[in-house]
């Protein structure tokens, strides 16, 4: 019988203007994100970029859920849409800042 774990699925503050993996399902494993926040820990606007990679395929344009947003100073965006992922899927994320820390949050079945 299947188990769930509800758990902070990742976190990252990435560097600058590079994609970075921030979450990649483990084999055996199914994954709902249920929330993803962007922090904004500057005092300017920045943006990001979040994809998500089907069994690790190469970034690609049809990947992007969200592409150059913008995140305001010193605020958060939570964005709630319960993703579901497949063992190996990946979720990749960009900031134009290092500024910019990405959270998580959902269900492992394992």
């Amino acid at each position: 019988m299947a188990t769930a774990t509800y758990k902070v699925l990742a976190q990252s503050a990435p560097s600058a203007t590079t994609a970075t993996t921030a979450y990649t399902v483990a084999a055996s494993t199914q994954a709902v994100i249920s929330t993803i926040t962007v922090c904004n820990r500057a005092a300017t606007s920045a943006t990001y970029r979040i994809a998500i990679r089907p069994n690790a395929a190469t970034l690609a344009n049809e990947h992007y859920i969200a592409y150059d947003a913008t995140v305001p100073a010193n605020d958060t965006i939570a964005l709630t849409i319960g993703v579901t992922c497949d063992a190996a899927d990946v979720v990749t994320i960009y900031a134009s800042t290092a500024n910019l820390s990405f959270n998580l949050f959902g269900t492992e079945i394992a």
